[in-house]
């Protein structure tokens, strides 16, 4: 077994906004496991607000290298639990890790992972399409680049929210979904939703700082949208925090450690009545094709990260018009291009 580490500038199709920062290039690192003639992959994009940097990550791989590539592990699981104790304070590398593992178990068995699971992907949620926050003509441009979507979810935290929300609805009769990315108070909060719920949008992401969580409980009462937690919804111990506040979480894989502790916390949200959702962080085809094996667990999914994309760096699931296609091919089905 071989460690191996590749790294890249993924360039943005459009600069990406949120409540607190604009990117135009997107860092990764890609992290190999080879054995023999099977090559897994896996990723972790970088992070600022998470202080997730390439050095961090590959700092904290270096030292499980020895342990990684001595280990008889049968499953990814079985990796995952060995090196959880070392790897719990750098997440991001932890997934990274985690996902090649996945994809390598399952090329090696010669099936994609959510069949080794037991899922079926029939009734498969379609994606939502990301539109960051700009001028309101040109998120319109935004969203009519990908017009055919049948969902959108409108990044929120400006002066303007609600204008950009009607204009936008102006356009288009697809779902919506909103991400203040805690740009909004608890009595903006509530305000909103009234607001936003004629206007057709599905729930509104993270609208408060994730410190304010003490106030989600009276903003969950007397919101009439569903409230999903995304910066209050970090790690594993963060499911049962989220119950009174939120009626749904929406886990990012690199934040939790990669698929085996996803997949954990979907089980706790689920038997706590809570509403699942996997969102990405502008990953390539690697990242969204780990994603792509737990959407049949799903109640909605942001899968669209190598779309936001001017150039992808690998082959594997596709997410057309939001909805997601399989490649032939074991494991997650991730094959990084011969030409990066």
């Amino acid at each position: 077994m071989e460690l191996i580490f590749h790294t890249f500038d993924l360039p943005l199709l459009h600069p990406f906004t949120i409540s607190r920062e604009t990117i135009t290039v997107q860092s990764t690192l890609i992290v190999e496991l080879r054995d023999g003639d099977f090559s897994g992959f896996g990723e972790a994009t970088t992070n600022a607000y998470y202080d997730a940097t390439i050095e961090k990550m590959c700092e904290a791989l270096e030292a499980v290298r020895e342990a990684v590539e001595s280990s008889g592990w049968e499953n990814p699981e079985q990796l995952f639990d060995q090196l959880d104790e070392k790897l719990t304070a750098c997440p991001f590398a932890q997934c990274a890790l985690d996902m090649a593992a996945h994809d390598l178990w399952g090329k090696k068995l010669g099936q994609p992972v959510w069949k080794l699971w037991g899922l079926n992907c029939e009734s498969n949620v379609p994606s939502n399409y990301t539109i960051g926050i700009d001028e309101i003509p040109i998120m319109v441009e935004k969203m009519q680049e990908f017009a055919n979507w049948p969902i959108y979810k409108i990044k929120l935290g400006t002066d303007q929210d609600i204008d950009i929300v009607r204009e936008l609805r102006q356009h288009t009769d697809a779902a919506f979904r909103v991400d203040a990315n805690c740009a909004w108070s608890a009595d903006e909060t509530i305000k909103n939703s009234h607001e936003l719920k004629a206007l057709g949008v599905q729930f509104i992401e993270q609208p408060m700082a994730a410190e304010l969580v003490e106030e989600m409980p009276r903003v969950k009462q007397h919101s009439v949208l569903p409230l999903m937690a995304d910066e209050n919804c970090i790690e594993r111990t963060d499911v049962a925090k989220c119950q009174h506040g939120f009626d749904g979480i929406n886990i990012k894989l690199v934040k939790c450690g990669g698929m085996t502790p996803a997949r954990r916390m979907i089980n706790q949200a689920r038997e706590l009545g809570l509403k699942v959702m996997i969102g990405c962080m502008t990953e390539s085809t690697v990242g969204i094709s780990g994603i792509a094996q737990l959407l049949p667990m799903l109640d909605y999914v942001d899968m669209d990260g190598a779309a936001l994309l001017s150039s992808d760096i690998a082959s594997g699931a596709q997410v057309v018009n939001g909805i997601c296609r399989y490649p032939d091919l074991g494991g997650n089905g991730v094959r990084l291009n011969s030409a990066t």
